[in-house]
């Protein structure tokens, strides 16, 4: 009895590992599989830092080994006393000097990245017209969800950021309730948010999103902040240079026109407008024009998102679920809940409404 379960112990074990590995691999989300040049250099780090470890367990289990099958009782009998060498100088130079070659192999790389990943001296740069030459993006982390601002754009949106590919992108980091970390693992990071300061740093994307599983990189807030830490996610769309300035005049027009293009039903729509301006308009805006510092995401794009709330499939069963009581999905966040004040018809009415405002359709 006891034997077949330590198997089923054995086997539920390698189960586990399996699930937990099941996430290595998957480019949209892998560290192991880096996508920017910020990755790569990390990974790099993580390379020679695994193999300066795997050295030092190879030498001492070697030695180990060694000793265990040269110095064995059965060979050399119940008496044998080993050599003794107390006081080698020997000895002694060799295990100081090689720790402090390890240290120095792996301390020299690690401070040289850390100066070179954390010069944002290029953030400010204008060209000879005064425009600004690098792309920065202020990101604001609040609970549980992420705003991005394009200041020098005058744009702003949230819970998905979408940058150019191929060069850098900087980035302003601050939070607005508690201290959060912003962390794009398949690209780079991490870098805490904090309320007290502007943290800043930049990366880059080198491979275009929309070849990916799900069309997007995952992000993630990698520092505990609350009862819905763990789904504090949001999304990375990157476009060629081309293709984000397209967005960009895309987004601009929404301060113009803030219709709800993609809707299935035009009349159930407009009578979501109504809805949406009713209850709705004091905490969200549909134009993408502005600033940040709104109490709720910006919804210019909502129709283009890939998920609701940052977790959930991207559907109307979801949205609606998510309008009648957020508090049940995502808890500690700020949304009031708006199953007893709507009807059906109206969160019908409501949730085409707010699938239909796309930039990119």
């Amino acid at each position: 009895m006891m034997k077949g379960l330590k198997k089923w112990r054995l086997f539920s074990l390698l189960a586990a590992l399996t699930v937990f590995l099941a996430g290595c691999g998957q480019e949209e989300l892998s560290t192991l599989l880096p996508a920017g040049q910020v990755g790569k250099d990390q990974f790099n780090l993580l390379l020679l830092s695994s193999a300066i470890m795997l050295l030092v367990i190879i030498v001492v289990v070697a030695i180990y080994v060694i000793a265990l099958v040269r110095f064995r009782r059965s060979k050399v009998g119940e008496d044998h006393i080993p050599e003794q060498v107390e006081g080698s100088h020997t000895l002694e130079l060799v295990w100081t000097i090689v720790p402090i070659l390890l240290i120095l192999l792996l301390a020299v790389p690690t401070v040289y990245y850390t100066y070179k990943l954390g010069d944002v001296t290029a953030m400010e740069a204008v060209d000879a017209d005064g425009n600004p030459e690098n792309l920065v993006v202020d990101v604001t982390a609040k609970l549980f969800w992420w705003e991005f601002e394009y200041p020098d754009l005058g744009i702003v949106t949230a819970q998905e950021l979408v940058v150019p590919t191929d060069e850098k992108v900087y980035f302003n980091l601050i939070a607005s309730d508690v201290k959060h970390s912003f962390w794009i693992p398949a690209v780079g990071g991490k870098l805490d948010t904090n309320v007290e300061n502007v943290n800043k740093f930049y990366l880059t994307f080198d491979k275009e999103s929309k070849n990916l599983k799900d069309g997007v990189f995952y992000g993630k807030c990698a520092e505990l902040c609350g009862d819905s830490h763990a789904l504090m996610d949001f999304k990375v769309k990157t476009l060629p240079r081309a293709e984000f300035e397209q967005w960009v005049t895309s987004m601009k027009a929404t301060e113009k026109a803030p219709e709800a293009e993609g809707a299935t039903d035009v009349a159930t729509a407009n009578q979501g407008e109504e809805i949406f301006n009713k209850s709705c308009i004091t905490c969200h805006a549909t134009s993408a024009v502005g600033e940040s510092g709104a109490v709720g995401p910006n919804l210019a794009s909502f129709g283009d998102r890939n998920r609701v709330a940052g977790f959930l499939e991207h559907n109307e069963k979801n949205l609606k679920e998510w309008i009648k009581d957020p508090q049940k999905l995502k808890p500690g966040n700020k949304m009031p809940a708006f199953g007893q004040q709507l009807s059906n018809e109206e969160i019908d009415a409501l949730s085409d409404y707010l699938m239909g405002l796309s930039v990119e359709k």
